[in-house]
């Protein structure tokens, strides 16, 4: 918006300016040509004047010593011509040079043989390279005996027009840049509010719902704004606090009842036979109240992580100081093996709930569901990414990859989603909550979580599945070129 005001106002300012330099700019140089006129207009008189009587007294060397010295002080042929077109007096050369030069010459001596006063010239141009010529008739209606002419080079005249126009263009350019120097910082003043409403917006889409506008700065309609904003984000703020905690409160309020009706049904184990129909109906029982158990328990964790929207800086390196170990034994127990090559010194921003909660849930992913012999988690620096607020910027992406069954490229955008559960792990506990619950801490951080193909399957049929986090660099302190190291 700050460059669209810009847009607008410059070209107006242009504009005005235009309109007014303009007609000023053709006022002046009809200014310069009417002064040039007049001038010569008067000199023609003198002459006409001065020739009437040495025309009737016969006594022409005066005069003939008056035209020439007219003509070597200012550069301007006079000459007097007869009725007949004969130049009398005066450098006939140039003037009849002039007359081959100059198309309206003829025209102008014969009106002023006729008796009439030539008429200024408007060819004020810089580009026209016409003289001016100006008449004047010697005697009065039908005595007229001659005609004083002169012809004037106007290269001065529009030389001095150029300069007075160069003159004006600077005066004109004074206020475009001053508008250009203080328009962008007024703009920026004039449309601090809306950037800092746009603001507010970008961080509460991003998940921060305590953001609100500044409803004190700014002219009154933006003010109203950000004040109907702020309302609007206190519905939504107390919306989703009473949601998560309706989902807190019915799990915990649930959790007794169904502890009491899981130990009840296990109760009656010892009074069932071991082959009898009713051992299998309660194999099933118990089997649903443990799934139910784990499902109340994993939307309390859902209403607890969603909770925090708050995201900070944190190394990677902290985060798998505290978590290598404890994968390590979990795979080494299930007898698979984990790598871990991670560069140092990644600093990148961590989502709500912790970096570490969102590794350990992918990690136990890839132990549980894959039937995977290897996992490696990897990490490395890229230059921006699809799904992060941020493009321009650099990103992190910590990969945990497996050799296992993985999932079809169809089915990767359902696994992000709440209670989907593929179809070859509904015998598996799991509730389907895990990755979408990851999937929104991410991008509350202004990062994405990704399926992709993971580590190839030992039998060559195809890959394994790889979580990729992509998350955005806080701090880069090693470039993507630099060797990873092993840990």
């Amino acid at each position: 918006m700050h460059r669209r005001l810009l847009v607008v106002l410059v070209p107006l300012a242009v504009l005005l300016v235009t309109a007014l330099g303009v007609p000023l700019s053709v006022t002046v140089a009809e200014r310069e040509m009417q002064e040039t006129y007049v001038n010569r207009l008067d000199d023609v008189g003198r002459f006409a004047s001065l020739a009437e009587t040495a025309l009737s007294t016969g006594r022409t060397e005066a005069l003939q010593q008056e035209l020439t010295r007219y003509h070597d002080l200012y550069g301007i042929p006079v000459a007097l011509i007869d009725t007949s077109g004969t130049v009398l007096l005066g450098p006939a050369d140039a003037y009849e040079e002039a007359a081959r030069t100059e198309p309206a010459l003829p025209r102008i001596v014969t009106a002023a043989l006729a008796g009439a006063r030539s008429e200024p010239s408007w060819e004020w141009a810089p580009w026209a390279d016409s003289a001016l010529v100006v008449a004047e008739p010697v005697g009065r209606d039908s005595e007229v005996v001659g005609a004083v002419v002169t012809i004037s080079d106007l290269s001065r005249t529009r030389e001095l027009i150029l300069v007075r126009w160069a003159r004006l263009a600077g005066l004109g350019l004074l206020p475009l840049v001053a508008l250009a120097a203080v328009a962008w910082p007024v703009s920026a003043w004039v449309l601090r509010p809306v950037r800092q409403l746009d603001a507010a917006t970008s961080r509460i889409s991003a998940g921060d719902l305590t953001i609100r506008a500044d409803a004190e700065a700014g002219p009154i309609e933006l003010r109203r704004l950000a004040q109907s904003f702020n309302t609007m984000m206190d519905a939504v703020e107390n919306a989703a606090q009473r949601q998560r905690a309706f989902v807190s409160d019915a799990s915990h309020q649930l959790r007794n009842p169904l502890t009491s009706l899981r130990l009840a049904v296990e109760s009656l184990a010892p009074h069932l036979r071991p082959e009898g129909d009713g051992r299998q109906v309660y194999d099933v029982a118990v089997d649903e109240l443990k799934a139910m158990q784990r499902m109340l328990n994993s939307l309390q964790a859902s209403a607890r992580m969603e909770s925090l929207r708050t995201a900070s800086p944190v190394d990677l390196d902290e985060v798998l100081a505290t978590r290598v170990d404890r994968w390590r034994a979990l795979t080494a127990t299930a007898g698979q093996t984990l790598t871990v090559d991670v560069p140092p010194g990644l600093r990148l921003l961590e989502p709500p709930g912790g970096l570490g909660s969102i590794l350990d849930e992918l990690v136990s992913n890839a132990l549980r569901l894959s039937g995977a012999r290897v996992v490696e988690v990897a990490a490395q620096v890229v230059p921006g990414g699809a799904g992060v607020v941020d493009r321009a910027a650099a990103v992190v992406a910590v990969a945990v990859r497996d050799d296992g069954q993985g999932i079809d490229g169809s089915e990767r955008a359902q696994a992000l989603r709440r209670f989907w559960r593929s179809p070859q792990h509904q015998n598996v506990s799991g509730t389907g909550l895990g990755l979408a619950i990851c999937a929104d801490l991410i991008g509350a951080a202004g990062g994405e979580l990704r399926l992709e193909d993971g580590l190839p399957r030992p039998d060559g049929s195809g890959h394994g599945l790889a979580a990729v986090v992509v998350l955005p660099v806080v701090a880069q302190v090693v470039s993507p070129s630099d060797a990873p190291a092993s840990i």
